[in-house]
């Protein structure tokens, strides 16, 4: 039967109003359209963009201040032609790259599952045609990219300064050897970084705890793995003909030290927060796979378990 103005009204179902809006009848992209367009709306909203300015204090703050040794080794370079290079690429200050990050992964990776998590907009993302597992890999490869530019940026800085005053093209490829792993090196902090916490992230839909947790994780670790490793060095265990056993282990309870054991087992030599690892170097590369596949496992694990609710 048809109803008053042009409503549909079958029998003893309702009616059905035709409110004029107008179909889409353009494509449909499908689940890979949908994943790219969520990866490209995290990665935007890692560094506040699409949202006020309040978000964007934080994650512009941490790239200007990681910028910063970049910037003035430029400085250094235009004023004195010829100036040696005053910061290596692969630590690039190891003490400021981890405490910025610190801040930069407890801030963002929050921004990114928190909101969705306490909104409980899950199920409208699983309606369409996408996988459980889809949200968090997308969330996943956008804040990996988001840490990614964070550190590789400020590399790249710090070469093009250095490269100004080569003495020619020998000179500008010894930078560049130099270059490249240093970029390998802070690949492994993106990735590693940027799975330990959005898996964190995702254990409370309350932004300010998950920032918390993270931080303290972060943070605990890392002070806990330098006083082992300075107890270890300056203590009793203290041997003269290199450092003591425990100096080469205490790097492993921190994702930032066990990063940089990662970097000196690879080959790196510039110094680092934890003496040369040595023959027990291939122990952090063990840590690292063990810290990366428990993060992304508790990722798997949470987002199951939450698309299943």
């Amino acid at each position: 039967m048809t109803a008053d103005n042009g409503a549909l009204s079958p029998a003893g179902t309702g009616v059905i109003h035709d409110l004029g809006y107008r179909h889409y009848d353009g494509p449909r992209l499908g689940r890979a359209g949908i994943i790219r367009a969520l990866c490209w709306h995290s990665l935007r909203s890692a560094f506040g963009i699409g949202r006020g300015a309040k978000a964007k204090i934080v994650p512009i703050l941490m790239f200007a201040l990681m910028c910063l040794p970049a910037v003035v080794n430029a400085v250094a370079v235009a004023r004195a032609p010829g100036h040696v290079r005053i910061v290596d690429y692969d630590t690039y200050l190891y003490r400021l790259r981890s405490l910025v990050m610190l801040i930069f992964v407890a801030a963002q990776a929050p921004e990114l599952v928190s909101r969705d998590l306490r909104s409980h907009v899950l199920p409208l993302y699983l309606s369409r045609p996408v996988r459980r597992l889809d949200y968090p890999l997308a969330k996943l490869a956008a804040f990996t990219a988001a840490c990614l530019l964070v550190l590789e940026i400020p590399l790249i800085v710090l070469y093009l300064g250095t490269i100004v005053s080569a003495g020619g093209g020998s000179a500008v490829w010894a930078e560049t050897r130099a270059l490249i792993p240093g970029m390998l090196v802070a690949a492994l902090w993106a990735v590693l970084l940027a799975a330990i916490g959005l898996v964190l992230a995702s254990l409370t839909g309350r932004r300010a705890y998950a920032t918390g947790v993270i931080a303290i994780y972060l943070f605990l670790t890392w002070t806990l793995s330098s006083i082992l490793v300075g107890i270890a060095q300056e203590g009793p265990f203290k041997q003269a003909a290199g450092p003591p056993l425990g100096a080469r282990l205490g790097g492993l309870i921190s994702p930032f030290t066990v990063l940089d054991g990662v970097r000196q087992w690879l080959g790196g030599t510039s110094p680092g927060p934890i003496p040369p690892p040595g023959s027990v170097g291939y122990l952090y590369g063990v840590m690292f796979l063990v810290l990366l596949a428990a993060s992304l496992a508790g990722l798997a694990a949470r987002y199951r378990r939450v698309g299943a609710a």
